[in-house]
């Protein structure tokens, strides 16, 4: 089994990640302290196909940003322990996501080369009690820690809650392709990740 657990306090932020399973059954348990990124992080691991378990105390009466940023570096890194040497993976995936009026591809390499490009856009401020801008601190936050290359694509879209849950479920849907084991040796032509 390719799991990890992590422990990160700072601060701004106390995360508990007690159980990330690469191979899951669909027990997910998050607790942000912010509804809607919860309904997100949900999303994103159900159709990831992991188990995960993640509790965060953040400075919510701050603002949401440290919560959600902390949670994207801490997500990182217990999914790059998980991958340990990473032997055998698919590595490379893409998937394009509809959620109603909204289209979006996910593009990933869990290359160990961090990098972000994303095209979002929202019509509003804030998603329930979170700030819209803050998805894209979490994804970079993910990418960046976990050592992926991420690149995500609106393609169209209106309504703000489709467009940013078409881009979650796309990127679970994206992590269970690339961590598929489909060989016993790393992929890569310099032999590394």
């Amino acid at each position: 089994m390719r799991e990890a657990s992590l422990s990160r306090s700072t601060l701004e932020t106390k995360i508990e990640i007690d159980l990330m399973r690469i191979e899951g059954s669909g027990d997910i348990n998050i607790q942000t302290g912010i509804g809607f990124f919860d309904h997100m992080l949900k999303a994103m691991f159900f159709y990831a196909g992991f188990d995960l378990k993640l509790l965060c105390e953040g400075d919510l009466d701050v603002d949401s940003h440290h919560t959600v940023e902390d949670i994207g570096l801490a997500l990182g890194e217990t999914f790059k322990e998980a991958l340990r040497d990473k032997k055998g993976i698919q590595r490379f995936s893409s998937t394009i996501t509809p959620m109603d009026e909204s289209l979006v591809l996910v593009a990933i390499d869990i290359s160990n080369r961090p990098f972000l490009v994303e095209n979002l856009w929202f019509n509003s401020d804030r998603l329930g009690t979170m700030n819209t801008e803050d998805f894209k601190e979490f994804f970079r936050a993910f990418a960046f820690s976990a050592g992926l290359t991420l690149h995500i694509d609106l393609m169209r879209g209106e309504n703000d809650h489709h467009k940013i849950e078409a881009v979650f479920k796309g990127l679970g849907r994206s992590l269970k392709e690339s961590v598929r084991i489909v060989g016993n040796d790393i992929l890569s032509t310099k032999g590394v990740l």
